[in-house]
């Protein structure tokens, strides 16, 4: 498990403002993300950790649920599988849950980075908001450190806090 001190090693660093660019160009990027959050270029995998952080600040998805790389000049679809970052570790910080993703960012559920559950009784997932529309898969070592920090409620439904917020872990 990852402590405190290793998450904040992965502390924000500045990031495009691509939900402000309104390119007018459109094109494929030919790029892909796989359920696992591995990245493709053309069908070949992407094997540089440095690119992989590069082209995640670009992600946007609108409100279709379209993924795209941002550049002021041109936006470029790219397909996603699930979700583009996978969260890899989660660590309580007093009373805040700070989550590491596969780019080494370090995401904090809260009011901005809310936390939901998908698929069903069988089969939940949950996912973490990141930035611009995207979310962060919660990997299944991930999904267990936070069982591990879940509160029982009365019903006998789990739950996890985090800034104030509280989040299930169930399916609905």
């Amino acid at each position: 498990m990852t402590s405190p001190d290793d998450l904040l090693q992965h502390a924000s660093r500045p990031l495009p403002p691509v939900d402000r660019w309104h390119p007018t160009e459109v094109i494929d990027s030919q790029m892909r993300i796989d359920a696992a959050g591995r990245w493709f270029y053309q069908g070949s995998p992407i094997e540089r950790p440095a690119m992989v952080r590069a082209f995640s600040t670009l992600l946007l998805r609108d409100a279709a649920g379209q993924h795209w790389l941002m550049t002021p000049q041109c936006r470029q679809a790219i397909a996603v599988e699930d979700a583009p970052f996978v969260a890899v570790d989660v660590v309580r910080e007093g009373d805040t849950l700070a989550f590491r993703l596969n780019t080494g960012d370090r995401v904090e559920a809260g009011p901005d980075h809310p936390l939901r559950v998908g698929g069903d009784a069988g089969a939940p997932a949950l996912y973490l908001a990141v930035r611009h529309g995207c979310e962060a898969r919660l990997d299944r070592s991930t999904w267990l450190q936070l069982a591990d920090l879940a509160e029982e409620a009365p019903d006998g439904s789990f739950h996890v806090t985090s800034r104030g917020m509280r989040f299930a872990l169930e399916p609905a």
